[in-house]
């Protein structure tokens, strides 16, 4: 597939794949803050405020500019990727506040993305106007995000059975959809990949890694229970690579803006298994600890 049918298959595509988160949510899972409300704020800011200064600091220590620095930013304005529900129930996570925080962060991205996107071309490429957001591209943006995610919505409130079964198929298209993308991405810019591969691989390694650990640890600084801080760590740790890829791709047109995504979808797979593995050890640690017992005075 040519980069130019790609540009016009992929936003085709992902509307496909939001339908389909769209068709895993309800209204409840929007409730469930007013259930969770510590859980979901501190997840909510470290997605939202804590993720884009560390991705701020890593592309100004690992010296990226460009549109390879904007590249950066879009990914890490990225909602939760939709693997992270699976390697939350691996890793023993809440797996429902990983669906509401999956539908909030996927309704604020619509509007927090066009907001980071034109900061970092203001910062890294001297407010370059052919890659900033017109207001037809941040409709686009909108519309490839929030709409198919509402349509969704709409669809498993009115047919559940059909949701339901609609579900493993979902997530097989997901998958396809990001190795379709990570690999066109890759191809189109294979040269721009080779010469910056080095830095591009480690930035997006340690992003990932230190993604992960600040969904895990800052919840559980703040109180939250182990089951919600490994929910709030995949779901933080995990970016939707294919969201990024398409908005650089059909909403700004620079496929270069995709080379970071593409290389954080081939590595990301290494630190959330090995992460799912410790934290579901350590779960189970906890839960295996006996309960403190209550002293008695002595006689």
């Amino acid at each position: 597939m040519g980069s130019s049918q790609f540009a016009v298959v992929l936003p085709i595509a992902l509307v496909v794949v939001m339908l389909g988160l769209g068709l895993t949510l309800t209204p409840d899972d929007f409730r469930r803050v007013v259930r969770h409300p510590k859980a979901a704020a501190v997840a909510l800011v470290c997605q939202l405020v804590v993720l884009p200064l560390i991705c701020v600091l890593l592309v100004l220590a690992f010296g990226l500019t460009g549109v390879l620095a904007v590249g950066m930013m879009l990914l890490v304005a990225s909602p939760g990727g939709t693997s992270a529900n699976l390697f939350s129930h691996l890793a023993g996570g809440d797996v429902a506040l990983n669906i509401m925080l999956t539908a909030i962060n996927s309704v604020i991205a619509a509007f927090t993305m066009p907001i980071v996107i034109t900061l970092s071309v203001a910062a890294f490429m001297d407010g370059d106007a052919s890659v900033g957001l017109q207001p037809a591209k941040l409709v686009q943006v909108i519309v490839i995000v929030l709409v198919p995610v509402a349509v969704g919505m709409w669809i498993r409130h009115a047919r559940p059975a059909f949701a339901d079964r609609m579900g493993r198929p979902v997530k097989l298209g997901s998958m396809v959809v990001l190795v379709m993308a990570v690999g066109v991405a890759v191809g189109s810019e294979f040269d721009t990949l080779r010469a910056n591969f080095g830095k591009l691989g480690a930035i997006t390694v340690l992003l990932s890694v230190l993604s992960l650990a600040v969904g895990y640890y800052v919840p559980r600084w703040f109180g939250v229970d182990i089951r919600q801080a490994i929910a709030s760590s995949m779901e933080i740790g995990i970016h939707n690579a294919t969201l990024a890829i398409a908005v650089a791709v059909s909403a700004l047109g620079s496929e270069a803006m995709a080379v970071p995504a593409a290389t954080y979808g081939i590595v990301m797979g290494g630190p959330a298994a090995v992460a799912a593995f410790l934290l579901a050890r350590r779960s189970r640690a906890e839960s295996d600890a006996p309960a403190p017992v209550a002293a008695t005075a002595l006689p």
